[in-house]
């Protein structure tokens, strides 16, 4: 399969969401469900129909070069994309996957154009009153969805990096939050600090 054809494969979600009348479909995903730390940030783009972005994929598949790189074709393309967070304090007292759904609404709130239809990766927002549809493994198989993906984990990454700089201590700028051998060390040695998920780390209270 060639590159051209790899990318045109995934826009058949949008297509097949095109033959129903609808225009301004909006890829929605997210990144740093996972992490001990920060926010989740999630993503909402709307790309213009038939576009062709070299190498776009699943966020996960990519090198951090790489994700910068179509990050910056992705939003020089996009007819509008959105940036939601919700922050650590948020997944504490709402749960991750709550946490993940407003990320998502704040998103999609911030496009203009709104949307008239939603492909989002493996969950539905049912406070959002659009039509939409929930691909598992989106970010792999939608071309919206990916971009989403690229968008999100960039725009976590470069807010985590950041971070770092207040708790060097931690260095979250090689781990981006997750949970590392280093950053339990980390834990362990200084104990949890103000940004840390206290939902995902209970045992170090």
């Amino acid at each position: 399969m060639t590159e051209l054809e790899r990318v045109l494969e995934m826009h058949k979600f949008e297509q097949e969401t095109r033959t129903k009348g609808y225009q301004l479909i909006a890829g929605i995903d997210e990144a740093g469900r996972g992490p001990l730390c920060g926010p989740v940030v999630a993503a909402a783009c709307i790309l213009p129909e038939n576009v062709f972005i070299q190498g776009l994929d699943d966020s996960k598949k990519l090198n951090e070069l790489k994700r910068e790189r179509l990050y910056h074709e992705i939003t020089e393309k996009a007819i509008c994309f959105g940036i939601g967070q919700a922050s650590h304090v948020e997944i504490d007292e709402i749960n991750i996957l709550n946490a993940t759904k407003l990320a998502m609404k704040r998103a999609v709130m911030q496009l203009s154009p709104q949307p008239d239809f939603l492909l989002i990766d493996a969950v539905k927002l049912t406070e959002i009153d659009l039509p939409q549809l929930p691909i598992i493994k989106g970010d792999a198989l939608s071309f919206s969805i990916a971009a989403a993906s690229i968008l999100a984990k960039v725009t976590r990454d470069r807010l985590i990096t950041e971070l770092s700089k207040d708790f060097p201590e931690y260095n979250f700028a090689k781990h981006k939050g997750y949970g590392t051998k280093e950053h339990y060390v980390a834990i362990e040695k200084h104990g949890l600090c103000s940004i840390h998920r206290r939902s995902f780390t209970k045992k170090y209270w």
